[in-house]
């Protein structure tokens, strides 16, 4: 300690350089540390989700659920299964363990799947969730007409703001560095409606079953082959997908002994229709489409909510005339204002300090040394925060203490203004540049074989000694007469002086 000691103090100019390059370090890595407003301590997790809408809930438990959950087992790194079972949905939730890589995990899961897929009843397809967690939605808007065009009804309308969110504005989001996904709200979907009539199906002898067959018979594009004509070659196709209601009710559906077929309009009432919906969103009392950005796991939310923020003016750009994007929420918002308030917090908090200990040390100098701790040990904290890969946020920051991180300088700077004024006053006159770097190295020295002394070796442990011959630091210790009674005799009490 001695040697170490006199090291630091003799090479004062070493000692500069070296915390100026840990500050140098501490400052680079608080400027690319990630900030989030909360921390995200969800662990490693793959969620399977079917849609299954025909069947009842013990029916998608025991078809759906369960050989899903059969199969996932024994996966390595696989910790726990968790499986929920709704009216039309079964949701299996797979955790690891930590450490676990997330997309290997996934990649196990994908080809599981592959081997179930055949023991789940017709039309139930697994799909995994994005690689999200539950602190991943970083971004709200809404869609709405500003102006519409003339004569556009309200459903209409609703169909417009369906199509423009899953065909426009989703897939461009999704392309933006850190997007998982976009989820939509509201909204109509747009669909061709096929009523049949029973009365004109049983006039005709067409049976509703032959009606779907012929419709799904008819809507799909196939290829006819090559004709070679001389040195010429002709592709020949057919163009059967239907585009409008029109198209559907001119389908043949049947040729009986007339001269024209019978068609879907002989048989059935051909409109355009929304599928059935679960539920809307709305704003001010109308009802719009909401649309919520969805973050990889490990992004930085502030940078991935700004890109966000970045790539919404091309997307309307692209939507139809008089539509228009509503920001609702950001994510990037939170995390700037809980920095101001860390910020604010921080900045009044080591002013403080530095105010106090101005006041009771009586030293600015002192004082301003003391203070330095302050940002010397923020910075430090950072380097290593940002080593580790943990974001800095209100719970980290924020938790910072001043009061435990003076404590220390306080006792070694205090005491070295003590030993100073004493050998000061001692000599008579000023001491020397060594004489001083002598003083606060003993003063430090003193400190640390204090502090060492005055740990217990074990629990319970005593003070080894409460009178007798005075420990080795106490050396600039000071008596004190007590005056006691008549009855009682003096005695000494030694006291360390602050």
């Amino acid at each position: 300690m001695t040697a170490w000691l006199d090291l630091v103090t003799r090479n004062r100019l070493a000692v500069a350089l070296v915390t100026a390059l840990i500050a140098a370090v501490g400052l680079w890595s608080f400027t690319t540390l990630q900030i989030d407003a909360i921390p995200d301590i969800t662990g490693v997790q793959v969620q399977i989700n079917t849609a299954v809408p025909a069947l009842a809930l013990e029916e998608i438990e025991r078809l759906v659920t369960l050989p899903i959950e059969r199969a996932m087992g024994g996966q390595p790194g696989l910790d726990q299964t968790r499986s929920l079972t709704k009216t039309g949905l079964s949701q299996v939730t797979l955790l690891y363990k930590d450490g676990t890589d997330q997309l290997k995990a996934r990649q196990l899961v994908t080809e599981r799947l592959t081997a179930v897929q055949n023991q789940l009843p017709p039309g139930s397809t697994p799909q995994l969730a994005p690689i999200t967690t539950g602190l991943g939605e970083i971004y709200y808007y809404t869609l709405e007409w500003k102006r519409p065009p003339p004569g556009m009804s309200a459903q209409r309308q609703l169909m417009g703001l369906y199509e423009a969110q899953d065909y426009t504005e989703r897939p461009m989001l999704r392309a933006v560095a850190g997007v998982a996904d976009v989820n939509s709200n509201g909204g109509l979907e747009e669909q061709f409606v096929v009523q049949p009539d029973p009365v004109r199906l049983k006039m005709h002898g067409v049976t509703a079953g032959e009606l779907a067959e012929a419709v799904g018979r008819n809507t799909e594009n196939a290829g006819g082959g090559i004709i070679r004509r001389g040195a010429e070659r002709f592709t020949v196709r057919t163009e059967a997908r239907v585009t409008s209601a029109e198209a559907i009710a001119a389908i043949p559906v049947k040729f009986a002994g007339g001269i024209l077929p019978l068609t879907v309009r002989d048989l059935a009432t051909v409109t355009t229709g929304a599928a059935p919906r679960q539920g809307a969103a709305t704003q001010n009392g109308r009802e719009t489409v909401l649309g919520t950005v969805m973050m990889l796991v490990g992004q930085n939310s502030r940078e991935v909510a700004m890109r966000v923020e970045d790539a919404l003016p091309g997307v309307e750009a692209a939507l139809p005339k008089g539509m228009a994007i509503d920001r609702q929420y950001s994510r990037a918002d939170l995390v700037d204002r809980t920095i101001q308030t860390v910020d604010k917090n921080l900045g009044e908090g080591a002013l403080l300090v530095a105010l106090v200990l101005l006041f009771v040390m009586g030293n600015w100098r002192a004082a301003l040394i003391v203070a330095l701790v302050i940002p010397l040990a923020f910075l430090v904290t950072t380097g290593g925060v940002h080593a580790l890969g943990v974001s800095g946020n209100l719970m980290s920051l924020g938790a910072l203490d001043f009061g435990l991180i003076v404590d220390g300088a306080i006792v070694v700077v205090e005491n070295s203004l003590r030993l100073l004024g004493q050998r000061r006053r001692k000599k008579g006159e000023d001491l020397t540049a060594d004489e001083r770097r002598k003083v606060v190295a003993d003063a430090a020295r003193m400190v640390a074989r204090s502090n060492a002394r005055s740990a217990p070796k074990a629990a319970g442990s005593l003070p080894r000694r409460l009178s007798g011959s005075p420990p080795p630091y106490a050396r600039s210790c000071v008596t004190l007469p007590i005056r006691r009674s008549a009855a009682a005799t003096s005695a000494p009490l030694s006291a360390r002086s602050s």
